[in-house]
């Protein structure tokens, strides 16, 4: 099947594919864990789509502000962009890697390549007023005053645990090398983009880019990346096999097949939580209303089941497509 005839994909996955609770935070189990994904990512490739990878890294950059907060009597820490832009190229690194060798493994002649992305978002986004989104370390009330002042971070006490730097989420509303991803994955590249959401940049008085202390949602990301592009599916990967109303309480349902309208109904309800569930429906939600055909909500070991249409959440346009289904 030739680049042009075949279909594309974009699959999104939190950091926490490469780094889990349960790990150390080595860079062997990165690496393992990188492998495992490639695996996945290729179940993919063999249904027929070229592939756009976007992976979030949230324990990856909170690992990186905390080894640069312990060397900091050296070298002082990095703004957020830039460490976006590091563990975008680290973790991208691992997982062309991974990805070209599971080729090589099975004599497929298949490229990989990683696209350090900046992601621009509105100066004026409200969050930007209000910055709530915690990362990296905790630190000592002396030591986190230098900081506001030296850095001029936004940082917040902590229930007693110490104090911490907050940053905006604001939503994405341009990916700047989005032609150059449209070009690679077109050719048949595998293309990994957009890592953690994007490295945040804002367009400032003079009309040039410049990073800001943020960082963005990579589902968003995604589905921004999703619409711009026209891929086919749009896949999210997640904790659960499928989406469900009433979470946790006895008339908790699966549901298999959720319209648009459905889900937006839910959303304003309070099913998903924006802390969960609720910016991957969003991120769904905006991809179909833009023209998108078809989302598919499931975690990893049922992926390869759910692209068959035994497993996962399917997020379509409406009921007639969900009949067809």
């Amino acid at each position: 099947m030739s680049a042009a005839k075949r279909r594309l994909a974009l699959i999104a996955f939190g950091g926490n594919a490469l780094l889990s609770e349960k790990d150390k935070g080595t860079e062997e189990e990165q690496i393992e864990r990188a492998e495992e994904a490639a695996r996945l990512m290729a179940s993919v490739v063999r249904k027929g789509y070229e592939v756009i990878i976007v992976h979030g890294n949230g324990p990856q950059v909170g690992n990186l502000l905390i080894q640069q907060e312990a060397a900091s009597d050296h070298i002082g820490p990095y703004a957020m962009d830039i460490c976006n832009a590091m563990t975008e190229g680290s973790m991208g690194y691992m997982l062309e890697r991974a990805l070209v060798n599971e080729f090589r493994r099975h004599s497929v002649d298949k490229e990989a390549t990683t696209v350090v992305s900046m992601v621009l978002v509105d100066k004026n986004d409200p969050a930007f007023a209000k910055p709530t989104k915690p990362v990296g370390p905790f630190y000592t009330a002396e030591r986190a005053r230098d900081l506001m002042k030296e850095k001029g971070w936004t940082m917040v006490e902590d229930a007693g645990r110490g104090w911490r730097k907050v940053v905006a989420s604001p939503k994405p509303i341009d990916v700047v090398p989005k032609w150059i991803i449209s070009d690679l994955v077109r050719a048949g590249r595998i293309v990994i983009a957009a890592g953690g959401g994007g490295i945040p940049v804002i367009l400032n008085g003079n009309g040039l880019y410049e990073g800001v202390e943020a960082v963005i949602d990579k589902d968003y990301a995604s589905s921004l990346i999703a619409r711009e592009i026209g891929v086919d599916l749009f896949i999210i990967l997640t904790a659960i096999d499928r989406v469900c109303v009433d979470f946790g309480k006895p008339t908790q349902r699966d549901l298999p097949v959720l319209p648009v309208a459905e889900a937006k109904k839910m959303l304003a309800e309070g099913q998903f939580p924006p802390g969960s569930m609720g910016p991957k429906i969003r991120a769904a939600v905006e991809y179909i209303e833009a023209g998108g055909k078809e989302v598919l909500i499931t975690d990893a070991a049922h992926l390869k089941t759910a692209l068959l249409g035994r497993s996962g959440t399917r997020i379509v346009k409406d009921a007639h497509n969900a009949e067809g289904a």
